[in-house]
């Protein structure tokens, strides 16, 4: 599909490319040849009313090759200005005479004899001026030549580009496919167990002969696996949820000193069983502008993360303040084994997880995903940084600005 893509991509562009360089090319040629036919005639009239034709209006001499034909009024075929051409043809000479006059433009170009031919009325009577184009056909020829070059390298040296750019256009939609194909493969192993666990337990159960204590123990696995299930495809949902963007209707004023603080309370004894140790210092009357119970998500993976990864018997520390004058700064840090470069650069993806050991915990790689898409939609930052034996996750916010009293 991506190679499609990229097709599609350098063959749309290289049309809108090509056309631009035929109407560019083409007003170049069309625009030349106006501008030399407009001289041409000009110089044809400066000839054709200058008594002297060696130095007409202007004091410059015809810069073409040129001669004048005048018929008298007893029909005598009189010729000027032939220094390069052969007058003595007479009956050539009348021939283009008659067939210039026979025209109906009073200007034009006769094709078998490379002439322009321009009919104008002076105070001896009309006249007609030839002047030859074949320098000035050679021109344009040569001025298509040229352009049909420039123009087929242009094409060469943009179909190279685009190829380029076409690589780089489509990165997004690769990384993005990518992304999809990895997620349909995680989810489907995340799946794939639970599954098998419910169908050999169902099977089991459907043998008459087990005894009543084994086909309690099949029941409650069945029910742990669906529970586990359920809970993932809750969290796939939540993904979905906050990818598609938060509504609206759901964001307003949020103070996020007292949330932090709340969020922390049914925290307390979770930790305390399991002998780590909860602290908190806040700053007070931070205000975000979002929404209230995606922000207090975002604080409930934070807080779950660092119980489930922190070190037995270690400080769990939660950190709020102002940053510069539009900013929050939402720290919590845990102590534990410290995340190499290449965990911290892959810890948001989803079903990622540092510990591949606790894949059965009912961690299954979807929380800080889900974090991270909630904070991009408040326009907001999260990433984590590993120092000094603690793992720490920051959360920067913009907040909100206060009203003025009048």
């Amino acid at each position: 599909m991506i190679k499609r893509l990229r097709i599609k991509f350098i063959c749309i562009n290289m049309a809108i490319v090509l056309l631009m360089l035929i109407l560019t090319l083409g007003m170049v040629l069309h625009f030349s040849r106006q501008s030399t036919e407009r001289e041409s005639l000009r110089m044809m009239h400066a000839a054709a009313l200058t008594p002297h034709p060696a130095q007409p209006p202007g004091g410059r001499a015809p810069r073409m090759p040129y001669f004048i034909l005048r018929l008298t009024a007893g029909g005598e075929l009189l010729s000027e200005g032939g220094r390069f051409f052969d007058l003595t043809d007479e009956a050539l000479l009348r021939e283009l005479y008659e067939l210039a006059s026979s025209q109906s433009a009073p200007m034009g170009i006769l094709s078998e004899y490379q002439l322009r031919y321009c009919q104008v009325d002076t105070p001896a009577g009309k006249c007609i001026v030839f002047a030859d184009i074949t320098g000035e056909m050679a021109s344009q020829r040569s001025l298509l030549k040229s352009c049909l070059l420039t123009g087929a390298a242009s094409a060469a040296a943009f179909l190279l580009i685009s190829i380029q750019l076409s690589g780089w256009a489509v990165r997004p939609v690769a990384a993005a496919w990518e992304q999809q194909r990895q997620f349909v493969s995680d989810a489907s192993h995340e799946l794939k167990t639970p599954l098998t666990v419910i169908l050999t337990n169902a099977e089991l159960l459907q043998e008459m002969a087990r005894a009543p204590g084994q086909q309690l123990q099949f029941t409650e696995n069945i029910v742990v696996m669906a529970r586990e299930m359920r809970g993932l495809i809750e969290n796939l949902l939540e993904l979905a949820r906050t990818d598609s963007g938060i509504l609206p209707q759901v964001m307003g004023p949020v103070d996020l000193s007292c949330l932090t603080a709340r969020t922390l309370m049914p925290f307390e004894p979770i930790y305390f069983e399991r002998g780590l140790t909860l602290s908190c210092e806040a700053a007070e009357g931070i205000m975000v502008h979002g929404s209230q119970q995606h922000l207090k998500q975002v604080l409930e993976i934070l807080l779950d993360n660092a119980q489930k990864y922190a070190s037995p018997c270690g400080e769990v520390a939660v950190t709020l303040k102002r940053q510069g004058r539009g900013h929050c700064l939402l720290s919590i840090s845990n102590p534990g084994p410290s995340l190499d470069t290449e965990t911290l650069k892959n810890i948001f993806k989803r079903f990622y997880r540092a510990d591949e050991a606790r894949s059965r915990d009912g961690s299954y790689g979807l929380g800080l995903p889900i974090a991270e898409s909630i904070i991009q939609t408040h326009h907001g930052h999260i990433w984590a940084e590993s120092a000094g034996g603690r793992n720490i996750f920051f959360v920067q916010l913009p907040i909100m600005k206060p009203h003025k009293t009048p």
